[in-house]
């Protein structure tokens, strides 16, 4: 009797995949694979820019050094993608272990975009974090950040010795990791 064995399960179903490029090379990155039908996503905000001794608002990206793109990656998809004039790499462990971006992650930046509402970079925070007050009154205080919300958080500053914490309200604009 013939024994199965279960081959891999190939994934037919393109993924979003995150592209890290040279300084300032995410356009060229982005329109290089678009010209070769690669689905790609280089989200971009508005910031204030000086040059030349003027000011003037420009877009940029986002995710400064970073390019988004959906495609079925295989060996010869990956080898062509890598091709590509100012790509660092695809982020990943291999050519076969690509990280892999939620598609709810990416709509939910495209639906932000879209809505026409001021978006602005923020640090990534996750709760019992060590973080550092950038600014303001508390600037370069450190303790722990207890809750996130949209612009509030509760740091947790502590006295280890005496095993006390006391807890303060803080603009998670003016926080970042420690």
């Amino acid at each position: 009797m013939l024994e199965m064995i279960p081959t891999p399960q190939i994934d037919c179903v393109p993924r979003w995949h995150v592209i890290w490029t040279r300084s300032n090379c995410e356009q060229r990155v982005c329109d290089q694979l678009t010209a070769k039908g690669v689905e790609m996503f280089l989200p971009k905000i508005v910031a204030w820019s000086r040059r030349g001794g003027h000011r003037a608002l420009v877009e940029v990206p986002m995710f400064p050094g970073y390019v988004f793109v959906r495609h079925l990656i295989d060996k010869a998809g990956y080898n062509m993608i890598c091709k590509s004039t100012g790509l660092v790499s695809i982020l990943g462990d291999r050519w076969d272990q690509l990280g892999i971006v939620p598609d709810a992650e990416i709509g939910a930046i495209q639906r932000a975009l879209r809505a026409s509402l001021p978006v602005f970079p923020h640090p990534y925070l996750r709760e019992g974090q060590r973080v550092r007050i950038t600014g303001g009154a508390l600037a370069d205080v450190e303790g722990i950040l207890v809750r996130h919300d949209a612009n509030k958080g509760l740091l947790v500053i502590s006295i280890d010795l005496l095993h006390r914490s006391v807890a303060v309200n803080v603009d998670c604009t003016l926080v970042a990791a420690a």
